[in-house]
């Protein structure tokens, strides 16, 4: 490492195990969920905490993705010690495959009413919790919730970071406060600017983005008049439904020949637990569909810029999980264009580190966009060898229909020796149904 940091991998497997430092003055949980702003959210963020999650219902995230997969993605890895909420439970099929291959009993799940949760949370007691499997701890109230997002509908004391302090970071407006390089840009607030009054670069490409995006909405490479026609007449319908107040209009990144989303763990006193680098997975459009990891990389040449953001979020009263999204152009030059302050897709993929070292598995790569034919009880038993190895790791599944067929969408981790033998195991699931979209 950099002799000037002393910064040191995590070196336990699940949330539970960072935040148990941080959770000794009052009782805590985590809620699983992003809040959203579809017209199927019982509590939709459309009051203060704007994200943007779609321009109109057609396009904006799902309740299964939101709700499901990705809650249940982290309650896989959330570990005994921190209550999870939970307010759509994931199968015992799946609960038992966690118990069997992640090892943690599963018993602190927080069962909610999805229509109830947040106005019962935000009471000195949570009376309704309703998991037969509940330890009497769990019948207590949670003093403070650990977000992944700001919630309008949770009262702001009940915030374990503070729900102004949390949204402001969040913001990639903050992005160079942060004290790292980034790309050059300038923001807009569309209630004092108008759309038409932007003064954008004369030539291409360059990125438009909202101000809080969720999973690559928002963000708009900008390379042709088409594409910025597309982009200003997205930005409308934001603010037509009245869920947009900023913008970032950045330079781009030219030569870029690696895209990295470094991971860390900022405590409540200012230290720093490394959590993992990944090379990240996107469309051409920016969309992302997961991360590749080399277990034994070094990430200390990333040092300086994890101590600056970590030392800021500190001064700004943050602690929990931190992703930034780094690009490396062909002269060794980073450029952050992204920070995340929350847990990221990819965390559960870094936090399997030890249990695969420990196997020779020094790669692997995770993804949310695996499917395969049947529902998640035949799966099993078809890639039972592969899951019994760990070579191939469920993180989240859930049983659909499409045109009466059956299939099994699912959030999971191939692994490897190498990234040659990860690729084999990888055809072998192929063969075997496993389909992937990239």
């Amino acid at each position: 490492m950099n002799s000037t940091y002393d910064f040191h991998y995590f070196q336990g497997g699940s949330f539970s195990d960072l935040f148990a430092q941080d959770m000794t003055d009052t009782r805590y949980a985590l809620i699983l969920n992003y809040p959203a702003t579809a017209s199927w959210a019982a509590y939709p963020n459309t009051k203060k905490y704007f994200l943007q999650d779609g321009s109109s219902e057609a396009t904006k995230t799902s309740f299964d993705k939101i709700c499901q997969k990705e809650a249940w993605k982290n309650l896989a890895v959330l570990g005994d010690a921190l209550p999870g909420i939970v307010i759509i439970p994931p199968s015992k099929l799946l609960i038992d495959y966690w118990q069997e291959h992640f090892g943690f009993s599963y018993s602190n799940r927080a069962m909610m009413q999805c229509s109830v949760y947040l106005d019962e949370l935000s009471q000195s007691e949570t009376p309704s919790l309703r998991d037969a499997a509940r330890t009497e701890s769990l019948r207590e109230r949670f003093d403070k919730l650990i977000t992944l997002f700001p919630f309008d509908h949770l009262t702001r004391e009940k915030h374990a970071v503070d729900p102004e302090t949390h949204y402001r970071l969040l913001s990639k407006v903050t992005l160079a406060e942060l004290g790292v390089q980034c790309p050059k840009y300038s923001s807009y607030n569309l209630h004092t600017t108008s759309l038409e009054d932007i003064q954008l670069p004369e030539q291409f490409p360059y990125l438009i983005k909202t101000s809080h995006g969720l999973s690559g909405e928002g963000t708009y490479i900008i390379k042709s008049a088409s594409e910025l026609s597309y982009c200003l007449e997205e930005l409308r319908k934001y603010l037509d439904i009245k869920l947009l107040d900023t913008i970032i209009v950045s330079e781009f990144v030219k030569n870029a020949v690696h895209n990295y989303c470094v991971q860390f763990y900022v405590n409540k006193a200012g230290e720093i637990t490394l959590i993992g680098t990944t090379s990240q997975l996107v469309t051409e459009e920016g969309n992302y569909l997961g991360g590749l990891i080399h277990y034994r990389d070094d990430m200390s040449r990333f040092s300086e810029m994890i101590a600056a953001i970590g030392e800021y979020a500190h001064q700004q009263g943050y602690f929990g999980f931190i992703g930034f999204d780094v690009l490396e152009d062909r002269d060794g030059q980073f450029y952050m264009i992204d920070a995340n302050f929350r847990i990221n897709g990819s965390t559960p993929l870094c936090l399997q580190r030890h249990t695969l070292l420990s196997l020779g598995k020094e790669v692997a790569k995770y993804s949310s966009d695996y499917r395969m034919d049947g529902t998640l009880d035949s799966i099993l038993v078809t890639l039972k060898p592969e899951l019994e190895r760990k070579d191939f790791m469920i993180l989240s599944a859930l049983d659909k229909v499409k045109y009466g067929k059956i299939y099994t969408e699912i959030y999971g981790i191939v692994t490897g020796e190498t990234v040659e033998e990860m690729q084999q195991i990888e055809q072998n699931l192929h063969r075997k149904g496993l389909q992937w979209q990239f």
